[in-house]
């Protein structure tokens, strides 16, 4: 992985993050997603008119995509209503990349060495330490299975749009009918679960949910970019790295607790990193 990739999929990290602490901010976590999903589908409908459709053997890799991507929307949702942002966010982020790591090995031609492999298993293992609260204190408990439902749709669209993305010809173009295709569906099951009432009347509401959804959308056309030259698990793993940034924020705006435990899981996933960039 060139330093060019490597510091770009940081950035998407960094993007990754913000928008997930947008939505955590609002009262209505639900109307939140809603409203991120209006902005996929507005930025979808101009990369669609700009870029060029994808090849036709990258289309049913989309659809799994979408697919994927409602799951983890889905139960992201219901993690964050049961859940602070710096446990959930660990949980739902860190068991992606190693599920994505064993399934790339078997299936895909990527070539990841020995010692990015080690790196990918760190930056797990440290995402997931800094939700251990959950597990030994107790905490919020109800929202475990969501969350790693929510892991299980990241390590399925990851897969699905790293090869979809290759396929397709133009990255570009599949992130737009990508993002398109799954406003649409997400939006039009809000409305019919919640009705109107699910559309803020507040402009700030709006505001805040456009700026989530562009960062979404910045955040992950990069990522996909880069999994097409460089393999799907490293960049997969690499961008978790906004675990960090998220518990930052967390810690920043939302008051919750920095103790040494989650120090010690930083130090794990920033030598995971070190070793993924060599």
């Amino acid at each position: 992985m060139s330093v060019a990739v490597f510091a770009a999929v940081l950035f998407a990290a960094l993007l990754h993050a913000s928008w997930n602490a947008i939505i955590k901010f609002g009262e209505n976590k639900f109307q939140g997603m809603v409203l991120l999903s209006i902005a996929h589908g507005l930025i979808g409908l101009v990369m669609i008119a700009v870029f060029p459709a994808p090849a036709p053997e990258a289309w049913w890799l989309l659809a799994g995509s979408v697919l994927f991507h409602l799951i983890y929307k889905s139960f992201l949702t219901i993690a964050y209503m049961r859940g602070d942002l710096s446990r959930v966010y660990p949980i739902a982020r860190g068991t992606a990349p190693m599920i994505v790591l064993g399934v790339s090995l078997l299936i895909l031609p990527d070539v990841v060495s020995a010692t990015q492999i080690g790196g990918i298993l760190l930056v797990g293992l440290g995402i997931v330490l800094m939700a251990k609260g959950v597990f030994t204190h107790g905490e919020e408990r109800a929202l475990i299975p969501y969350a790693l439902m929510a892991a299980v749709g990241t390590a399925g669209y990851s897969l699905f749009d790293g090869m979809g993305a290759r396929a397709s010809g133009h990255a570009s173009g599949f992130v737009g009918w990508l993002f398109f295709l799954d406003a649409f569906l997400f939006t039009i099951g809000g409305l019919a679960i919640r009705g109107r009432a699910v559309l803020p009347r507040s402009p700030r509401v709006w505001a805040l949910g456009m700026i989530a959804g562009l960062a979404s959308v910045v955040a992950y056309w990069i990522a996909v970019w880069a999994m097409t030259v460089a393999p799907i698990a490293l960049v997969t793993a690499l961008r978790e790295v906004s675990v960090l940034f998220a518990v930052l924020i967390g810690v920043l705006f939302f008051k919750d607790k920095a103790d040494t435990g989650k120090l010690l899981a930083a130090l794990v996933i920033v030598l995971g990193v070190i070793a993924i960039r060599f």
